[in-house]
């Protein structure tokens, strides 16, 4: 049912015609898990399968022997090269390396982590290949991307990716990044908790506003997102989360249980061995999904370590007294979302469960108990909630598609602040610094800020989160360095410009994205011509304060462009040094301005130096560098798989041919069209080919091994053509005779209407000389027919045919176009020339297409026949085509 009411939703409607379709990919980017949905006309839209018809891929990329391995391949092979095996990666992007988290994701991964130069999280593969953590999640965007395209058989470029809202700046450069290795375009990030918004309100109409809660609990957070839904706008609320416990924590926790139990009985620590801590990790995660049905589960793994097998019996009420200091926990993203929100649980319509570990029972509980058991809703897919909304938000921005109006506003959960340093008021004086809360948390995301500057050199401005976002991670954005202002200042100065100003943009992206988008100088002028002061009394002055509107956009910072707006920027805060100055001193509070165009002769445009001291985001440089490597991966796995499929196919076309050979039934066709001496050639080709394949298959390059196959093929080739020929010859000799008898039954009537339309002075569509050259052609394919099919038939099913089925379909060809020609001829029109009162009017035939100038149109005779091709009834009967016995 979910498709039906999907499809009627989104009404996918082009707007363009149907060669400028493009397609829109969704990517719910899990700890675990990943799931897509590829928005394409023509493509149902749901869950995308991968290559085993699975509707979601598990979050792993992996190496064995060379190989790379996604998704479960990848996943399996952590027990047996877990140094080559990388998954949980969403909790490394942007990561600093002296982190919590780095120290954290230590704890349940067995790869061996490498500091960047950026000073983030790599890793390092057993034979010292490293890679960033951007370039592994790059791959397995790629993958993705490929699915996509193998679906919707064409090239992929846009892509919608659902993100935790509590992503700091810098984690959200890293998805960006990662989507650009990938060779993809970012046209919108989406908070996990809005996309399944957007999805519960696809196929439902509210007749009244609602407040629902968004319970998404995930392998690596617990996040809790309020969203208003009046009508077809949804609005997030408020947003609770807590980023340290999920899945992967509780999985850790039934883990160390294991881990307990079996060095209880070893007396060794299971600890020490990567590849025994793997297959434990695995269990765990299997034995916790057992006990959300069950109250025990048996736990049993195969040489676990040290050729010691290991069994075992856990109960729920183990698992969960090693939970126990999490309960309280669980339900706290609701309170805190509705603190932010300024809502009590009165408010609520219900709580939608979402994300994998909602099913676990402790988690359910300490849910229900927060809420009340009834407001419990699980009438969304816990797993593919998210990308389907994420898809269809993709849809309503892309400019191909038409959709159901939703309207989404989303917040931002941290404080954002700006700062700079004062202009000192003397040389001695001390530097101080100023601090502008710019964003405060709940601010809507697409939100505009101008400030106003009195300066009168180069400055710059900071901008940091008020608060720590998590331990480890500094609170430095980026630091934006205003050049030109002096010039600036001086060019306006001189056009007769009072007290220039500086004004900065500063901007909250759609995808949350902070940046200092523009800055200009600004400066009144005053015309003091009559004119100018005739324009200043009637309110039509050159100059004016206020700036274009534009659309804000979803890019980082690194990539904004110079569209801005103006809203109304916020007053100075405390100083970090000493106490913020008057306001007419430093910075002002802007107030709304009157929607004006800016006059090009009173702001001057100045230049943005845009740094990051703390978490750089990947340059253009490093980026290029990136895809780089990852095209060389590609391309050798492509050469590798062209390789393998050449080998394959050579190896089963042997086999192929050996066993035609070896068939002792002397009446197979293969039998009957090939001589001795021909199966004695291939025979020995083909021993000779085996021989080669067992010995030299392993090295030989890939035109080696399709070599082998042509030559082979090329001996096999004159026994499979005479099998065709012998095939194909009725059917030929059939259609050809079918002709011969169609033009003869074509002549007989045209040469009797011929004679009976001279005989009443009407016009012909055909003249003796044209028959007698059909009859001529007719004649001749007659004849060449009955010569070569009696030679056909002394040829031996083993020889080759002295006439191909290709000729006869040539000839019979030129027969066909000959009689054909004739047949669809229009009967030409009689014409009657100009009468005067004194003569008689007669009537003129026209050469055939071609009016006589001045002379009246007589309608044509009606004849029943053959139709022309107008569809009309003129001339002959249809040709028909007579039974004939094959040879």
């Amino acid at each position: 049912m979910r498709l039906i009411h999907c499809w009627s939703v989104l009404s996918l409607l082009a707007l363009v015609p149907q060669s400028a379709y493009a397609s829109v990919l969704a990517i719910d980017y899990g700890t675990d898990w990943i799931k897509a949905s590829l928005m394409k006309p023509g493509v149902p839209f749901d869950v995308m399968l991968n290559k085993d018809s699975k509707r979601k891929i598990q979050s792993a990329v992996g190496w064995k022997k060379g190989d790379r391995l996604f998704g479960s391949d990848a996943a399996n092979l952590a027990t047996r090269f877990p140094a080559d095996t990388f998954s949980s990666l969403k909790y490394l992007q942007a990561a600093p390396y002296a982190s919590e988290t780095v120290s954290f994701f230590a704890k349940i991964s067995s790869s061996d982590m490498v500091e960047t130069a950026r000073k983030t999280v790599g890793f390092k593969q057993s034979d010292g290949t490293e890679w960033s953590v951007e370039e592994l999640i790059a791959m397995q965007f790629s993958y993705i991307k490929q699915l996509a395209e193998d679906l919707g058989e064409e090239k992929v470029r846009d892509v919608v990716v659902s993100i935790p809202p509590f992503y700091s700046q810098y984690e959200r450069d890293a998805v960006v990044d990662a989507i650009e290795i990938a060779g993809l375009h970012t046209l919108a990030l989406i908070n996990d908790g809005t996309a399944v918004a957007v999805n519960y309100a696809m196929t439902r109409t509210f007749t009244a506003p609602e407040y629902h809660i968004i319970y998404d609990a995930g392998a690596s957070s617990i996040v809790a997102t309020i969203s208003g839904t009046p009508g077809t706008h949804i609005t997030v609320a408020g947003v609770g989360y807590d980023r340290k416990i999920g899945g992967i924590e509780l999985d850790r926790r039934m883990r160390q249980i294991l881990i307990d139990m079996f060095n209880a009985k070893s007396r060794k620590d299971i600890r020490e061995d990567k590849r025994g801590m793997a297959k434990l990790w695995k269990e765990a995660g299997r034995v916790k999904a057992i006990l959300s049905a069950n109250s025990d589960a048996m736990t049993s793994v195969e040489s676990l370590a040290w050729d010691m097998d290991f069994r075992g019996k856990v109960t729920r009420a183990t698992f969960e007294s090693a939970c126990g200091d999490l309960k309280g926990r669980f339900a706290q993203p609701i309170y805190d979302a509705l603190n932010e929100a300024g809502l009590s649980l009165s408010n609520i319509t219900s709580v939608i469960l979402a994300g994998g570990t909602s099913r676990t029972p402790m988690v359910q509980a300490a849910v229900k108990a927060a809420v009340g058991t009834e407001k419990i809703a699980l009438n969304v897919n816990a797993d593919e909630a998210s990308v389907l909304g994420a898809a269809f938000h993709g849809a309503s921005l892309s400019r191909q598609f038409k959709t159901k109006p939703i309207k989404v506003t989303d917040i931002n959960i941290y404080d954002v602040q700006a700062s700079y340093f004062a202009a000192p008021t003397s040389p001695l004086s001390r530097p101080r610094s100023i601090t502008t809360l710019l964003f405060p948390a709940g601010s809507k995301v697409g939100s505009k800020k101008t400030l106003t500057f009195k300066r009168k050199e180069d400055f710059t401005i900071f901008l940091d989160y008020k608060h720590l976002i998590a331990p480890g991670f500094p609170q430095r954005i980026l630091e934006a360095e205003l050049v030109g202002v002096a010039e600036a200042i001086g060019n306006l100065t001189e056009r007769g410009a009072i007290d220039p100003v500086v004004k900065a943009t500063l901007m909250l992206s759609e995808s949350g994205f902070v940046s200092v988008q523009k800055a200009v100088v600004y400066g009144e002028i005053k015309d003091d011509s009559i004119t100018g002061k005739l324009k200043g009394f009637f309110g039509v002055g050159s100059s004016s304060t206020g700036e274009a509107t534009d659309s804000s956009e979803n890019t980082p910072p690194r990539e904004t462009d110079t569209n801005t707006d103006t809203t109304v920027s916020p007053s100075p805060t405390a100083s970090s040094d000493s106490a913020a100055p008057s306001a007419s001193a430093e910075s002002t509070e802007e107030k709304k301005p009157e929607k004006k165009p800016v006059s090009k002769e009173d702001t001057i445009v100045l230049t943005i130096k845009t740094t990051f001291p703390a978490i750089p985001p990947m340059t253009a440089e490093e980026k290029r560098k990136a895809r780089s490597r990852l095209r060389v991966v590609d391309n050798d796995e492509a050469a590798k798989t062209r390789k393998d499929e050449a080998r394959n196919n050579l190896e089963s076309y042997l086999y192929r041919l050996r066993d035609l050979l070896e068939d002792d039934n002397q009446d197979t066709p293969f039998k009957k069209c090939s001589q001795e001496s021909e199966r004695q050639v291939i025979t020995e080709k083909l021993e000779e080919s085996f021989l080669w394949l067992h010995d030299r298959a392993d090295i030989a390059e890939t035109s080696q091994l399709l070599d082998k196959r042509i030559s082979l093929e090329a001996l096999e080739k004159p026994i499979i053509h005479r099998y065709k020929e012998i095939e194909a010859f009725p059917q030929a000799l059939n259609n050809s005779q079918m002709w011969n008898w169609s033009t003869r039954l074509f002549l007989t009537e045209a040469r009797q209407n011929l004679t009976a339309e001279i005989e009443a002075d009407l016009p012909s569509k055909w003249t003796k000389d044209e028959l007698d050259a059909l009859e001529k052609t007719l004649k001749e394919h007659e004849t060449w027919l009955n010569t070569w099919v009696e030679k056909q038939k002394s040829v031996k099913p083993n020889e080759d045919p002295v006439i191909e089925t290709t000729e006869m379909k040539a000839r019979a060809k030129v027969l066909e176009t000959h009689l054909l020609k004739l047949w669809k001829r229009k009967v030409p029109k009689p014409r009657k020339t100009k009468t005067t009162s004194t003569t008689e009017p007669t009537a003129t035939l026209a050469p055939e297409g071609e009016p006589i100038e001045g002379e009246t149109e007589v309608p044509p005779p009606q004849e029943e026949g053959i139709p022309d091709d107008q569809g009309q009834e003129q001339g002959q009967k249809p040709l028909t085509t007579p039974e004939r016995d094959e040879l």
